[in-house]
This record gives C-alpha cells, sequence and structure tokens, in this order.
C-alpha cells in the first residue's frame, strides 16, 4: 500500500513544474486567509485597477503614452466616484431608509394575509404552519431592527473606514496603474525558477476572467438601467433600489435573478395589492432577464468562460458556501481558475508521460 502511494506521488507530484503551481496557489490562499480583513484596502485597489486596465491598453493601442492614458482613466474613475458619493448614494439611503419605515407596515399586511389562508385553503396550510411564519417574520424584523442599530452605534467607525478608503484606494489605484510594470518586476523576483505551467495558466486565467468582469460591469449598469426605466414607467415604489439590486443580482448567474422576482413581488403586491400592475412588474422584470441572459450576456462575455449552467450553480453553490457574498460574486472566476488549474496539471502530466515513454 506505502509503495502505491508513494508511486502515485512521484508520478502526479516530482515535476518540479507542478510543484510550483502548487506552492503559489497555496500561497495566495493563505495570504487571501491570514491578511484578507487587513490588506481589504490594497485587494480593492488590485481589483479596481485590474478593472482600468483594459481601458489603459486600450488607449496604448491608439498610440497614446502610458502615462498621459493612466491620468485620463484615472480622472474618468475619480469623476465616477464622485458621482457615485454625490448622487447615488443619497438616493439609494434615502430608499433604504424609507423602505425601513415601511417593513412592519409590509409584514403586518402579510401577517393577515397568511392569517386567511387556513380558512381558505384548509387542505394545504394549517394555523400551527401559518403561526411558525409569523414568528419567523417578527424575530427577522427584530434582527432588522437589531442590526440598524448596530450599525447606528458603529457610524463613526464607519464613517472613518470610508474616509480611509477614499483617500487610500483612488491613490493606490493610481500608483498600480502608473507602475504596473514596475510592481510586477519585482513580484517575480519572489517566485520560483520554474513556473512556466503557472505563467501558462496566468495567462489563460487573465483572458478571460478580466473579459467576463468588465463585461459584467457593463451587463449589470445595462440591466440596472433598464430595470429602472421599467419600474419607473410603471410607477413602482423604491425603483431606484429594486433595479439596483436586480442590475447586482447578474453577479450570481442565475441564482441572482431568481431571487430578485422576490422583492419586486412583494413590493408590487403592497403597493397595488391584486392588480394588473403587479403582473406588470413581474413581466417587466421577467422580459428584462430574459433578454439579459440570452442577448446582452452572450454579446458581453461571449464563450469567454464556457461553462456548462450545471457547474456555474455548482460553482456558485460552493464558493458562496465557503466565502459568503464574496464568494458569490466571485464564483465564476474562481471556478474558471480551478478548470484551468485542472486542465493544465492534466495537460502536463501527459506530456511527462509521452517524455518518459519516449
Amino acid at each position: 500500500m506505502i509503495t502505491i502511494i508513494k508511486n502515485w506521488l512521484n508520478r502526479h507530484f516530482s515535476d518540479p513544474q507542478l510543484l510550483a503551481l502548487i506552492f503559489l496557489l497555496l500561497v495566495g490562499v493563505l495570504l487571501i486567509l491570514a491578511f484578507g480583513r487587513m490588506l481589504s484596502p490594497v485587494f480593492a485597489a488590485v481589483v479596481i485597477a485590474y478593472l482600468l486596465d483594459g481601458m489603459v491598453l486600450r488607449l496604448e493601442r491608439l498610440k497614446l503614452p502610458r502615462l498621459p492614458a493612466v491620468v485620463f482613466v484615472f480622472l474618468v474613475f475619480l469623476a465616477g466616484v464622485i458621482v457615485l458619493l454625490v448622487w447615488l448614494l443619497p438616493v439609494l439611503s434615502r430608499q433604504i431608509a424609507q423602505l425601513v419605515q415601511v417593513l412592519p407596515e409590509i409584514v403586518t399586511n402579510l401577517q393577515h394575509e397568511l392569517a386567511g389562508l387556513p380558512a381558505r385553503y384548509p387542505d394545504m396550510f394549517s394555523d400551527a404552519q401559518i403561526a411558525k411564519v409569523t414568528d419567523y417574520l417578527i424575530s427577522g424584523m427584530s434582527s432588522i431592527g437589531q442590526q440598524i442599530l448596530a450599525l447606528s452605534l458603529a457610524s463613526m467607525r464607519g464613517l472613518i473606514s470610508l474616509v480611509v478608503y477614499l483617500i487610500l484606494v483612488p491613490l493606490m489605484v493610481f500608483f498600480f496603474l502608473k507602475d504596473k510594470m514596475k510592481i510586477l518586476s519585482w513580484l517575480k523576483g519572489f517566485l520560483p525558477e520554474e513556473r512556466v505551467l503557472a505563467t501558462e495558466i496566468w495567462h489563460e486565467v487573465n483572458l478571460q476572467v478580466a473579459n467576463y468582469i468588465r463585461g459584467k460591469m457593463w451587463e449589470i449598469l445595462i440591466v440596472w438601467g433598464a430595470t429602472y426605466a421599467a419600474f419607473a414607467f410603471l410607477g413602482i415604489r423604491f425603483a431606484l433600489l429594486l433595479s439596483f439590486f436586480a442590475g447586482v443580482s447578474v453577479l450570481v448567474p442565475y441564482i441572482g435573478a431568481a431571487v430578485m422576482y422576490v422583492p419586486v413581488a412583494l413590493i408590487a403586491y403592497f403597493q397595488w395589492g391584486v392588480s394588473i400592475n403587479v403582473a406588470y412588474a413581474l413581466i417587466a422584470h421577467a422580459v428584462i432577464q430574459t433578454v439579459d441572459g440570452n442577448l446582452i450576456a452572450p454579446l458581453l462575455i461571449s464563450d469567454v468562460v464556457n461553462m456548462h449552467p450545471v457547474a456555474v450553480i455548482v460553482a456558485v453553490i460552493v464558493f458562496g458556501s465557503l466565502w459568503g457574498l464574496w464568494g458569490l460574486i466571485f464564483a465564476v472566476p474562481l471556478a474558471t481558475l480551478v478548470h484551468a488549474v485542472i486542465k493544465a496539471w492534466f495537460k502536463r502530466l501527459e506530456e511527462v508521460r509521452r517524455i518518459e515513454e519516449a
């Protein structure tokens, strides 16, 4: 038995390229787990610079020098941040506050509707079941209230963190963009010499993930804008808030769009009751999501991330369970990395086997 295990280890882990790949993956995972919270501004700046670098490269292809291209893209980024802080966040904050104020009324109306279900559908619902659901709603409301109170008590700390992010993150983004090649050259000095396989995987994943993330950003804006236009036309309350979450929901493939039907249906129902307007709101949401899934997403992302829908859902479940919200958002890029590593691993083993046979 020991001989079998030893032979298997020698066959799969004796190649320096594979060992270097394993080392880099372990270092990356340990770095995130150990210093993720501490270095979150740095990671945020790296992600933003990674996204903006595509615009810089496009300007460089138009014969614009690197520094002017970086300055232009950075100014556009700052303008977007200012618009976000001056216009969007206050509007979203007001709508969230309004929603919190009417939430008790919504829950009370929902309790009233649920209380009548056993009388209308005695074979499907019982008083005990409705009581459990009602208790769950009350406990949920209490939990939301406690979270809001905790948020208000920690508002000063959150304000300080926000100021730090608003100063440090843009500053680091600028230097990451300006000194990209210097930073990469410095990092290469810490990498193993046997890193050809890891470099191949990086180039493949970089191309796919970069196009995926940039495509998703445009997809969020398009879905957000289209949903807001539809909801504003219908006159649904909290149109900006609902459309914002509808846009963000595309980050979680399939599951996000399905979950958004619940808040849309609830808000529409408690605004209009049993009305054709509720059906219009749900139909509008369904049409936008259908167009997004069958036209917008394929055009923006193409076949860059060529994974079966079942694989995408499994990735969302697995990485969401491991890392919560961030796991849900980065499920597809992480699945792309895992797929690339596995494919390169077996390809390398096949190459080694052929060399040994020759």
